[in-house]
């Protein structure tokens, strides 16, 4: 009886220890002049993904123009868009990461006026943990070439799968099964419906507002256009609720894709390369584009590439109150221990082992 009791207990104190808050606090500004302060710049060939680029270091980035801040106030990340190329070139990118990581239980909202986009170009504005793929990805932008719309997904080790319980606005449901292994990563992917969430159609619309929740319940990504904006997210708020926003475009719930399992911290990033193993795949190249990738575009016209520029207003990142949301670098956190990434269970153990410690 005294076992069940408290079995019952500890299961009925569970959900409220686990559950996501709505209500998040300003934690972490990119904006201004100080936007790039806090960015880690990959500075090499692209190795990761096999496009057609070589990722600079800050110092050539803001040397070269092409990180820098623009008289609006708004930060700019571009692809090489004046030098012409020699057969076996590749063209100078960028691809950056905040030195910081943000735990579950944290926002990120990303007002961005221009992404990059074209035959070629393979953009994202995403996240992942430092030891991928242990520790997932979030993708909350992602497009290829022309695609009439971009895309959001998640990648993970296997067993994390998108929920038909999913509660979210698009059912454009590309794939389900997130796992790096299946579908040569193909990941669980949602295309976004709005026929202004890329491209030329995004910049003439005035860009857009991201805001990507990664709450220990699920991983939800919502996109506004300047009209459909709620009042909550307009103006230098220092707090958002995410009760108010409506349905996600896309959600993946816990249920089956358990966050605490197969997620750690993120770094959130911003890069933009050239062909490689998504846009430059024959299959998917093709759908938009024609010519060959490389040659009739990266060693090409550079002029090309002026629409390959990310533009952003600012990048504000939320936690819950009272809860750990900043990791720094200096702090050498690479796991997380019991506490609010716990597994049910062992928080169910650990109360056990109170109680008849008592």
């Amino acid at each position: 009886m005294f076992t069940a009791f408290w079995v019952a207990y500890a299961s009925f104190l569970l959900p409220s220890a686990v559950r996501a808050a709505a209500q998040y606090n300003m934690v972490k500004e990119y904006a201004g002049e100080s936007f790039f302060d806090d960015w880690t710049f990959y500075n090499n060939a692209d190795n990761l993904t096999h496009g057609n680029v070589n990722f600079l270091g800050n110092k050539d980035a803001f040397h070269d123009n092409l990180a820098f801040t623009n008289d609006a106030g708004n930060a700019v990340m571009k692809v090489d868009n004046t030098t012409q190329l020699k057969f076996g070139q590749n063209r100078n990118s960028v691809r950056l990461s905040t030195k910081d990581q943000f735990t579950v239980g944290s926002v990120w909202v990303a007002d961005i006026l221009h992404v990059p986009y074209g035959c070629s170009v393979w953009s994202a504005f995403w996240s992942s943990a430092p030891t991928w793929p242990v520790g997932g990805e979030i993708d909350t932008f992602e497009a290829v070439n022309q695609d009439p719309m971009g895309h959001m997904g998640l990648h993970t080790n296997p067993g994390c799968t998108h929920s038909s319980n999913a509660v979210q606005s698009s059912t454009l449901i590309n794939s389900t099964d997130c796992s790096i292994d299946a579908n040569s990563n193909q990941g669980c992917i949602i295309t976004n419906p709005s026929p202004a969430s890329y491209g030329e159609a995004f910049a003439n619309a005035g860009g857009g507002v991201y805001v990507t929740e990664f709450a220990i319940d699920g991983i939800s990504i919502w996109f506004f256009n300047r009209t459909t904006l709620p009042s909550s997210l307009q103006g230098n708020v220092s707090t958002i609720d995410t009760a108010t926003l409506g349905i996600p475009v896309a959600n993946w719930p816990a249920d089956d894709c358990a966050v605490n399992e197969f997620f750690q911290p993120q770094e959130i990033v911003f890069d933009i390369t050239l062909c490689g193993d998504y846009a430059g795949a024959a299959s998917v190249f093709y759908q938009t584009c024609t010519g060959v990738c490389y040659n009739d575009y990266v060693l090409g016209d550079p002029s090309f590439y002026n629409t390959a520029y990310f533009e952003v207003s600012y990048l504000r990142v939320y936690g819950e109150p009272g809860e750990l949301t900043v990791i720094q670098p200096s702090s050498g956190v690479r796991s997380v221990g019991l506490g609010r990434f716990a597994t049910p269970a062992l928080v169910l153990g650990s109360l056990l082992a109170l109680v008849w410690a008592l």
